[in-house]
């Protein structure tokens, strides 16, 4: 077996029971569209497809325990690629691009590789797979508030408001609708341009239709 199929035997191991959306179906689709974006942007393709692979490793931990999934992944990863025998040097590459992916960090990365995770990362938001992730997760951060108690005060509270198809609305404001803006390349631009087409006439939709409802005598 390869290195690639042993990372993602290995990540798979961290995503059983993930509650919400950053499953390995998310994981794979990252992968994927990396590799998209790299034949436009280039980039070395074992970084991305390690970072892809590992870059949410530690979402669990985080749920759990609080903190960033994000520093709790490079942790797992460098641990993982140092046993594997791979040099420091690609050992920091992907760790690099695993610290800097996260939406909600802010961070604007430095190489090509850590560019494209991230706009990858970000595009998995977008699009039908972009409106099911987000409902599923909002759901299931519902349900965990619900059961633990445990409010993640994630989206800027946008889960939690009473009303989930508003919930909803201001979630798509908040982050969808601005990640074309916040992308670095190109071809992942092209890419959200068309995802965001689908995602404007699913609310537009939406929203006719909730109102139709708020409108029963």
């Amino acid at each position: 077996m390869d290195l690639i199929e042993k990372t993602r035997e290995f990540a798979a191991t961290f995503h059983e029971g993930e509650p919400s959306s950053h499953d390995m179906s998310h994981i794979n689709r990252v992968e994927a569209l990396c590799m998209e974006i790299q034949k436009e942007e280039g980039g070395d393709l074992l970084i991305l497809r390690l970072a892809a692979l590992l870059h949410d490793t530690g979402v669990i931990k985080e749920h759990e325990e609080g903190g960033d999934h994000a520093l709790y992944s490079a942790e797992i990863a460098s641990e993982f690629l140092g046993k594997a025998g791979l040099e420091e040097k690609t050992i920091e590459a992907v760790t690099y691009c695993i610290r800097t992916h996260r939406f909600s960090g802010g961070k604007s990365p430095e190489t090509m590789e850590a560019r494209i995770l991230q706009d990858a990362d970000r595009l998995d938001a977008l699009g039908a797979i972009g409106i099911f992730r987000s409902i599923l997760s909002m759901g299931a951060l519902r349900m965990l508030k619900h059961i633990t108690g445990l409010d993640k005060g994630s989206s800027k509270g946008t889960v939690y408001i009473e009303d989930p198809v508003e919930g909803f609305n201001e979630y798509m404001s908040y982050k969808p609708f601005t990640i074309p803006g916040k992308l670095n390349t190109d071809a992942a631009k092209r890419i959200a341009g068309e995802r965001l087409k689908i995602m404007h006439l699913y609310l537009e939709a939406l929203n006719l239709e909730a109102e139709i409802e708020n409108q029963r005598p």
